[in-house]
């Protein structure tokens, strides 16, 4: 039995809505929105998010926003100022050396202030369809429980996961893991009894073996 393809293919019936649940009508606003999200929830960055893009629409508005309103605005998110800096810096050089377009390479994405491969998998699968892994927090737990790796640096699980799977499948694959991963999967109590690839699991008795108990702990990702 090929065990990644068929966990992917339970994932896919388990969450047949599985995507991306940062909100954005363009690559630019997903690739704000992802550098917003890095340790906040994607609820937050989605509220905070209608105010920004509504007042800064593009990258030559928000490069030439004032700093104050802008922190202002994404305080919610934490670490505002940080983050303040990168999306600011990312616009301008979006502005000065692509035109006003948000690039369309890996290459170019992580040359953007505040930008590494995981935000680029993110912006390249969503908003271009050009097929990347995003090794998030959640992918690389799953992954390491599942036995698809034993590290747990970025870089090695998503050339570990990517391995296993066909480049059409790596998208969709990174959104069923991470929906996964925040609804059942947990890093400190895991829904074990009530999993839906418990069987294909070496990590399975980890967490809540009582199917009961373990419903209990499905939830949808916290505000």
């Amino acid at each position: 039995m090929d065990q990644p393809a068929e966990i992917n293919r339970t994932l896919a019936e388990t969450y047949p809505d599985a995507r991306c649940e940062l909100d954005f009508r363009n690559p630019f606003e997903l690739l704000v929105a992802t550098v917003l999200s890095a340790q906040s929830t994607d609820r937050r960055v989605n509220a905070v998010c209608v105010e920004l893009f509504a007042r800064y629409p593009t990258p030559q508005a928000l490069a030439e926003a004032d700093r104050e309103q802008v922190e202002a605005i994404i305080g919610p998110v934490g670490f505002f100022r940080n983050k303040t800096t990168a999306i600011m810096g990312l616009s301008q050089r979006i502005v000065d050396e692509f035109d006003g377009e948000v690039p369309g390479t890996l290459e170019e994405l992580v040359t953007l202030p505040g930008v590494g491969r995981k935000t680029a998998n993110v912006v390249l699968g969503n908003a271009f369809g050009v097929p990347g892994i995003t090794p998030d927090t959640h992918l690389i737990r799953l992954a390491n429980r599942l036995g698809w790796t034993d590290s747990t640096k970025p870089d090695v699980v998503e050339q570990a996961v990517g391995a296993l799977f066909p480049p059409e499948e790596w998208v969709m694959l990174c959104h069923r893991v991470i929906w996964h991963g925040r609804r059942c999967c947990h890093a400190r109590r895991p829904a074990c009894g009530a999993c839906s690839v418990a069987e294909l699991c070496p990590s399975r008795d980890i967490g809540e073996q009582y199917p009961a108990q373990a419903a209990k702990l499905i939830r949808e990702p916290r505000n």
